[in-house]
């Protein structure tokens, strides 16, 4: 048995008690931080509470060679485990395949979501937004500008009148920009998350100066919002990752509402539909 467990958004205690009690049944725990992590938790305050091993795997070992996981829920119970939810945005449908490809039973314990959390704290009605992008490092992407997949998700979705939920870039055990061409070895490298200032800059720069709502820290005790213009944005500190932004489509009134009220946005920016 191979199960997909979600922990939530924040820290040890974000897991639901189905997750929770689903680790606890496990003979081994893997997962994976590379797509996402809890930043009020490391593996040893999961290990901690679990009181269970947690061993991390790379994206090569989850993506390209997971036979230690697989062969291990050929013979028990495996619990794998991703921030968030393990099929929404840090989704792992592949590896879910290989293991019913192998006849390995697999269930999925679903836990809260970035997309969700946005949505309750912005006050954005989530039925009103449209696909999802990431916004990567300029020196990830090896094009000029901003990539199409974000600009043209951008233009897709205001055409329509929805909202666009950007993810922000995280590079996991990256070397910075100003590292690189020093050697091969693994000294310097670091986690890297992009934060909302710097992806409104290169919004405001490389896309259009409109209004956007940054969203840091959803799940903490400590979330933080505010809305407006993207070039406004830019010279703000929102604090600690993980960050995103929301860029509003045509607003209901209601909606307006709660962007003025919960993310202090400029009313002279809130154009409802």
């Amino acid at each position: 048995m191979l199960t997909f467990i979600g922990l939530g958004l924040y820290n040890e205690r974000s897991v639901t008690v189905e997750g929770r009690d689903a680790i606890a049944d496990a003979d081994r725990v893997f997962a994976e931080f590379y797509t996402s992590k809890l930043v009020g938790a490391d593996v040893a305050d999961l290990e901690r509470f679990h009181d269970k091993p947690i061993e991390v795997r790379d994206r090569v070992g989850v993506e390209q060679d997971p036979e230690d996981i697989l062969a291990a829920a050929e013979s028990g119970r495996v619990a794998f485990l991703t921030a968030g939810d393990t099929m929404i945005s840090t989704t792992h449908v592949d590896l879910r395949l290989r293991a019913e490809e192998r006849g390995i039973d697999t269930r999925i314990v679903h836990a809260p979501t970035a997309e969700s959390a946005a949505s309750g704290l912005t006050g954005l009605q989530n039925y009103r937004f449209g696909k999802a992008t990431t916004l990567p490092f300029d020196y990830a992407h090896g094009a000029d500008g901003l990539p199409a997949s974000v600009t043209d998700v951008l233009d897709d979705n205001r055409d329509r009148g929805l909202h666009t939920l950007v993810y922000l870039d995280i590079k996991v055990g990256w070397t910075p920009t100003r590292n690189r061409g020093s050697g091969s070895s693994d000294e310097g490298r670091r986690d890297e998350y992009m934060t909302a200032d710097v992806a409104s800059e290169m919004l405001a720069e490389g896309y259009e100066d409109i209004l956007a709502v940054v969203v840091a820290r959803a799940g903490s005790p400590t979330p933080r919002v505010e809305a407006d213009r993207l070039s406004e944005l830019t010279g703000r500190d929102f604090g600690d990752p993980l960050h995103l932004l929301v860029v509003p489509g045509d607003l209901h009134h209601i909606e307006a509402d709660a962007l003025e009220s919960l993310a202090g946005a400029p009313r002279e920016l809130l154009s409802v539909e």
